[in-house]
């Protein structure tokens, strides 16, 4: 498996215009924990563009065990599109993602971070890609786009690349497991998600190993961070973890029979 193989590249059929997509309904999971300083504005500003884009649409909110009111915020936000998950205590992002994909009910299923990172309109990108390239899943990669990795710390970049290194010598796959949007199919996130069992942030590395053994098509379309703040991950220590976590996700996939 190369860098430079065809199930992984984004494929030509990514390049279309908008008006390529076909009307279907999408949904929009966003896990979040403690951020109700924003969630409002993130609502208005995802709902503003989804409705754009189809006229069926419907955003889950998973509230990962949040101390900070967060839930009611979202609960009194006055959006008959969104739908609240939430359970407690805090459990991680991956159970999160896992529980909003396993309770979306859209046809293609969109998953981003509460803070935007990537903005709004790669949405519609990643709906052409689907339309037009009957991928399974579509994922963003920060490697493709010369600016990327713009206003990170440099820290960061060199954690998120030396991850994204062992990530391919572990697995083969040439992705951006890190990279947080990402799209699937219905059934592909049910095949997927069903099967996984990662809460924290390496749940990414256990996804993508999961849609490469169940053969499923993956396409990759440039991304850059517009929308920067600072993270709430721990470089150092959550780092070690998914450094750990990895060898243990590759163990339990390479087990599973599927």
């Amino acid at each position: 498996m190369t860098f430079g193989e065809e199930k992984y590249m984004m494929g030509k059929n990514c390049k279309l215009k908008q008006e390529a997509f076909k009307p279907m309904k999408v949904s929009l999971v966003i896990p979040a924990y403690n951020e109700s300083k924003i969630i409002l504005d993130t609502i208005r500003t995802v709902s503003a563009k989804l409705a754009q884009l189809t006229e069926d649409y419907e955003i889950v909110l998973v509230d990962d065990g949040s101390t900070d009111n967060m839930a009611g915020l979202i609960q009194g936000c006055g959006d008959p599109r969104v739908r609240l998950e939430h359970y407690s205590p805090n459990h991680g992002k991956g159970r999160a993602v896992r529980v909003g994909m396993l309770a979306a009910q859209g046809d293609v299923i969109l998953c981003t971070d509460a803070d935007l990172a990537y903005g709004v309109d790669v949405f519609g990108v990643m709906l052409d890609c689907f339309a037009a390239s009957g991928a399974d899943l579509v994922i963003g990669s920060r490697r493709l786009s010369g600016e990327g990795y713009q206003n990170y710390p440099p820290l960061r970049i060199l954690a998120s690349k030396c991850f994204g290194l062992l990530s391919h010598i572990l697995s083969g796959l040439p992705y951006d497991t890190q990279c947080g949007i990402k799209g699937y199919r219905q059934a592909a996130a049910r095949q997927i998600f069903s099967r996984c069992g990662t809460d924290g942030f390496s749940f990414d590395f256990e996804v993508l190993m999961r849609a490469d053994k169940l053969g499923l098509k993956v396409e990759q379309i440039p991304v850059s961070v517009i929308n920067f703040r600072e993270s709430k991950v721990n470089v150092v220590k959550d780092s070690l973890r998914m450094f750990r976590d990895v060898f243990r996700i590759r163990r339990a996939v390479r087990k599973d029979r599927q």
